[in-house]
């Protein structure tokens, strides 16, 4: 755990009481200052009380002695409108902060040297995340992970000298951390999302921008859309220095992508070939990304590394185009953090046809019109959720459709349809492009359905 002695003595509210929110409250206690802690749920507070966390309720609290209101990323901050403890904040007039700006504030009282790598993105940043830490051990490093992936950042082990921490950030937690300066940032695309939560896509990469602008070392941006390709440009021209990335062509100052492999001007740097994990155009941008921030890294952390054998030996992660099994000729893929259509697109357009597609749940704006061009390589779709109509409307005549209603249903389907077919690399595929929150509590326990229905499938078909 990482000690928040920055507030030492004061007394600071902290409102929702998750996993975040939890562990805030116990780094903030460890260091010294005084918590109001406080959540909207009965359950939390109830969870939050049995960890000896001291609850008070913030609606009717004297704001006057508080320093801080830390705030977890899931509770809007502007939109759709403040929450009512930002209000309450904002009229005590105390800084609005989370648990990540907690961590970058002890990092340059006790260590400011300390390594730090961030990357955020629309889509690709836990996948990248994870194969810069991956990458980085494979090397012999100490390195520490966490922030919008697996643990809470100050559950982490305390900022050192040769000790790398990698960290996701979400927009909703660079939103809260003004003071974020890791050494590497990584930005890898803007696309609009979470428009509800930020008023605009302007914004939105607004917040974006920030991370990378304060990187100290070097900023690496994926130049394949417009929103990042002005950032990297404003970023040059501020003086920072910029590594760019690209899957559509040749860069000059950073690593490009294309037929799977990855190159520094004209120089391959390494061979995706045949790594299942790394597989389809979205994930070279992310080995590009992981690979130009490996290499911004001061030397001493990638001297002995064999980065070649780290690509080949990245295990992936769950629910994000992970092979669950084969039955028979077919594949059965888990892309359940697939929640958006920009996200499914980087699936459909890993597979070249014979995809049974399952996707529904909680739709987003847009829906799936813009998956159009991939119509051609779906087999069948099976529809799921609220979206099931909407989706149903859209493909239209363009891909043979069933509403299967719930997930269950649509894994045997698919999979009787797959198998009776029987070609060679056809794969039942769920990729969403939604949210899953009509049916499941997040795309996890999603996902994980998905790999029970389809180990309950294989038991059934093994047995005589």
């Amino acid at each position: 755990m990482i000690r928040v002695t920055t507030f030492k003595d004061r007394s600071v509210a902290v409102f929702g009481l998750g996993a975040s929110g939890a562990a805030t409250v116990r780094a903030l206690e460890a260091g010294g200052a005084s918590v109001a802690a406080w959540d909207d749920s009965e359950a939390g507070r109830k969870a939050a009380a049995d960890s000896g966390a001291t609850l008070v309720d913030l609606a009717t609290a004297d704001w006057s002695g508080f320093t801080a209101l830390v705030l977890a990323p899931g509770v809007p901050l502007t939109h759709p409108e403040p929450h009512w403890t930002v209000v309450k904040a904002q009229a005590a007039g105390i800084e609005i902060i989370g648990d990540i700006e907690l961590f970058f504030r002890e990092r340059a009282a006790v260590c400011p040297q300390s390594p730090v790598v961030a990357i955020t993105g629309t889509n690709g940043k836990s996948t990248t995340t994870a194969l810069v830490a991956h990458i980085l051990r494979q090397f012999g490093n100490d390195v520490e992970m966490g922030g919008n992936i697996g643990r809470a950042v100050l559950t982490l082990e305390p900022p050192a000298v040769n000790r790398i921490h990698v960290l996701e950030l979400s927009s909703f937690q660079i939103d809260l951390a003004p003071s974020a300066d890791p050494t590497v940032a990584v930005l890898l695309n803007v696309t609009p999302d979470h428009i509800d939560r930020h008023g605009t896509v302007e914004h939105y990469a607004e917040v974006k921008r920030r991370l990378v602008e304060k990187a100290q070392d070097a900023a690496v941006v994926g130049v394949d859309d417009d929103w990042c390709i002005a950032i990297a440009d404003r970023l040059q021209e501020a003086g920072t220095n910029v590594r760019r990335i690209s899957v559509r062509g040749a860069v000059a100052d950073g690593i490009s992508a294309h037929d799977a492999k990855l190159f520094e001007h004209d120089r391959e740097r390494a061979d995706l070939n045949g790594i299942a994990t790394l597989r389809g155009a979205h994930n070279w941008q992310n080995a590009a990304a992981a690979v130009a921030a490996v290499e911004a890294l001061p030397a001493r952390f990638r001297e002995s590394g064999d980065l070649q054998a780290a690509l080949q030996s990245f295990p992936g992660l769950p629910h994000r185009l992970e092979v669950v099994m084969k039955i028979g000729p077919v594949d059965f893929i888990n892309d359940s953090k697939a929640t958006n259509a920009d996200s499914t697109e980087k699936a459909l357009a890993s597979f070249p046809g014979d995809i049974y597609w399952i996707a529904g749940g909680k739709p987003k704006a847009g829906g799936i019109t813009t998956l159009a061009s991939y119509f051609p390589r779906i087999a069948k779709a099976y529809l799921i959720g609220e979206a099931a109509e909407e989706f149903a409307a859209t493909l239209g005549g363009a891909v043979t459709f069933e509403r299967s209603g719930t997930l269950d249903v649509a894994v045997r389907r698919a999979a009787a349809d797959a198998l009776e077919a029987g070609k060679p690399g056809s794969v039942v595929l769920l990729s969403p492009a939604c949210a899953s929150y009509d049916q499941f509590k997040n795309f996890e326990v999603r996902g994980d359905a998905f790999k029970r229905l389809v180990a309950e499938l294989a038991g059934e078909k093994a047995r005589p």
